[in-house]
């Protein structure tokens, strides 16, 4: 799902907020994030928000779910609400039924719009904001799973088995109604404190099945410590990591869920779109287990990885340092479009997400991100036994050029904003010394060996340079030897 990086404190009027902002409006620049919408575009999601409100869908045009109490369940402050999720039992199993935002409603194919969303690919989130991919119009009012409002969405319900495997899996186009909007931190709470209702007890039920199940499959979910910005009392910001909570596990199990019967139904088809990631390099795997032991982390030879990533916990500073360096295994994900002009139907490791160990499609977040859109539109065409949308056929095969080109964009936006407010954070504090552990280290060159170093306060991943070796895995004490944020660096030398 498209990322939410860290997140500033409200803006104030001193000296840092004021460089952060430049940093940010110069990034946007430099990478040409589209900031504002083409007058014709606009009108067209305006429109399309208001025949919302004026002309409620025709009965029989959409099955009426409202009856459903779903919820949605996202980071606090969120308004752009792609799902609403409800979990029941059936028999020894489950039905989860996903209710995801149907963006096909308000979208013209071939319109304006369409062309505008084609360009930006997907949302692009910053510490001030975000830049996206449909305008707020409809994002975050229309089309977006608010609290009590009535809303088109697409559904799925998939019947799971007493282990939390598929067994059934139905889409439709249905009117819903989101009861209650919750984040993150709420339910979790409700789950400690043993006054989750039924739903929630499901959803943590299901999440837990399905995390044994990727285990079983050997796929692997990373709990990577997030980064998060904090005001001092001085004025000035401060960064520190913060664990993930059981409960965006268990939430995020039900979209790769959703996922993978999409990938399933559209693979059987014939026709569709799936994100793919080769297996990782063995010699990635090996760097991994060495970095595993200069950490200190136990992980026998017979020990299957996904079943090491359930022992670590990102509270603590040797996991998070590692669960940081395990992303490397996810390198070279991609889509691939197939059932138009010469595209064969993968199979295969062709066919699956590598982490995922198994074929999956994004399709829960097309608020958010262009492809999810097309594939839905397959599986819904694969349900009622009927041909694919000429517009969504004509869109395949460009579909992964775009998502690959755009998702560049936002990922350096990404790569540059989290180096611009570390350095906007650091730069106060040039000279000092810190303590930090080795993740990364190049072979020595020149007499001098680069690499990178975790802090776990502030919370940073810097560029470190040394005469002499640096211990991967190994405690250091380092000097913060420059700082330039109009640059977006930082570097630390061995002190």
């Amino acid at each position: 799902m498209p990322g939410r990086p860290l997140r500033l404190p409200a803006p104030s009027d001193d000296s840092t907020s004021r460089a952060v902002a430049a940093g940010l409006d110069a990034l946007r620049a430099e990478v040409a994030l589209p900031l504002t919408y083409p007058a014709d575009a606009l009108a067209e999601a305006e429109s399309a928000a208001q025949r919302a409100l004026d002309a409620p869908h025709a009965p029989g045009e959409r099955a009426d779910r409202t009856d459903v109490p779903f919820v949605t369940i996202d980071p606090a402050g969120s308004t752009d609400l792609d799902q609403a999720v409800h979990v029941e039992r059936r028999g020894s199993g489950w039905r989860v039924r996903y209710a995801i935002a149907d963006v096909a409603a308000f979208v013209v194919p071939g319109g304006a719009l369409d062309g505008e969303t084609h360009r930006r690919g997907m949302t692009c989130y910053s510490p001030d904001g975000r830049v996206p991919l449909h305008p707020a119009v409809l994002s975050e009012g229309a089309a977006s799973l608010l609290a009590d409002q009535v809303r088109p969405a697409v559904l799925w319900s998939i019947d799971l088995d007493a282990d939390g495997e598929p067994v059934d899996v139905h889409v439709e186009r249905a009117l819903v109604r989101s009861r209650a909007q919750l984040t993150y931190a709420q339910v979790q709470e409700r789950l400690d404190a043993g006054t989750a209702d039924d739903l929630l007890r499901g959803l943590a039920a299901v999440g837990a099945l399905r995390q044994a199940a990727e285990r079983a499959r050997g796929g692997a979910s990373l709990d990577v410590p997030e980064q998060e910005v904090v005001r001092c009392d001085d004025g000035t910001y401060d960064l520190r990591f913060r664990a993930t909570l059981p409960v965006e596990g268990w939430n995020a199990q039900i979209s790769l869920l959703t996922g993978i019967v999409a990938a399933r139904l559209m693979l059987d088809a014939g026709t569709g779109v799936v994100r793919t990631l080769p297996p990782a390099d063995p010699r990635d795997v090996a760097r991994l287990r060495r970095t595993a032991a200069a950490l200190g982390i136990d992980w026998p030879d017979a020990l299957p990885y996904p079943d090491l990533l359930a022992r670590l916990d990102s509270h603590l500073g040797p996991h998070a340092a590692f669960l940081r360096e395990a992303t490397t295994l996810f390198r070279g994900a991609g889509y691939r479009s197939f059932g138009t002009d010469d595209a064969p139907v993968p199979t295969g490791h062709d066919a699956e997400h590598a982490a995922i160990r198994s074929p999956y499609a994004h399709v829960t977040a097309p608020l958010r991100r262009l492809v999810d859109r097309y594939g839905t539109e397959v599986c819904l065409a694969a349900v009622a036994g009927r041909d694919v949308p000429a517009w969504v056929h004509d869109a395949l095969p460009a579909l992964p050029g775009t998502m690959t080109s755009t998702g560049r964009r936002v990922s350096a936006f990404d790569r540059g904003a989290v180096d611009l407010v570390e350095a906007v954070v650091l730069e106060p504090r040039v000279g000092e010394t810190f303590t930090g552990v080795v993740v990364d280290a190049d072979e020595p060159r020149d007499g001098r060996t680069r690499g990178a170093l975790l802090l776990r306060d502030p919370a940073v991943v810097a560029p470190v340079t040394s005469g002499g070796a640096l211990p991967l895995g190994g405690s250091l004490t380092v000097r913060l030897d420059e700082v330039s944020v109009p640059h977006r660096r930082v570097t630390f030398v061995v002190a």
